[in-house]
């Protein structure tokens, strides 16, 4: 029987942290990576909605995501918000009897309670982690010495950058 795995991706962190290494995420090589190394038939992509955006989103449904979006404030100072914590967690939970395994790509703390619910139930496969030198030390608890389920981005510049 045939597993099924889904992505639960983080966006903002996941950018900014490839980006923290130097370099851009060719998400359309990312998706087709998700795939082929973890077996990833859906790949939810959470990400804060703003308007003027339409074609990144057109993007990443296109190369082949599941976009689920937050609404965005912003601050006072300018900065634009759209925390998606809640809804990476929430989702999860709403997908849970449809997949036997998760992928979470991700490098906050926030997501800590999610994934040592999924490893306790079986169900968690990988975290990803955009920048091993960028991460929550709560994800480290999640790994444990008989089965590594972090993985990390560092090298794989060459394979998944962006290029014009």
């Amino acid at each position: 029987m045939k597993m099924t795995i889904y992505a639960f991706i983080d966006s903002q962190n996941l950018n900014l942290g490839v980006r923290a290494l130097g370099w851009k995420l060719d998400f359309q090589k990312f998706r087709k990576y998700l795939a082929d190394k973890y077996s990833v038939s859906k790949a939810f992509i959470f990400i804060g909605y703003v308007a003027g955006n339409e074609l990144l989103y057109t993007h990443l449904q296109n190369a082949g995501y599941i976009c689920i979006f937050r609404p965005t404030l912003v601050l006072p100072t300018g900065i634009v918000k759209g925390n998606v914590d809640a809804e990476l967690i929430l989702h999860s939970m709403i997908e849970y009897e449809n997949f036997d395994k998760a992928v979470l790509v991700t490098s906050d703390g926030d997501f800590f309670c999610l994934a040592q619910y999924l490893r306790s139930k079986k169900k968690l496969s990988k975290i990803i982690i955009p920048n091993k030198y960028k991460y929550s030390a709560l994800l480290k608890l999640i790994s444990s010495s008989e089965i590594n389920m972090l993985d990390f981005m560092n090298q794989l510049r060459d394979k998944l950058s962006y290029i014009k």
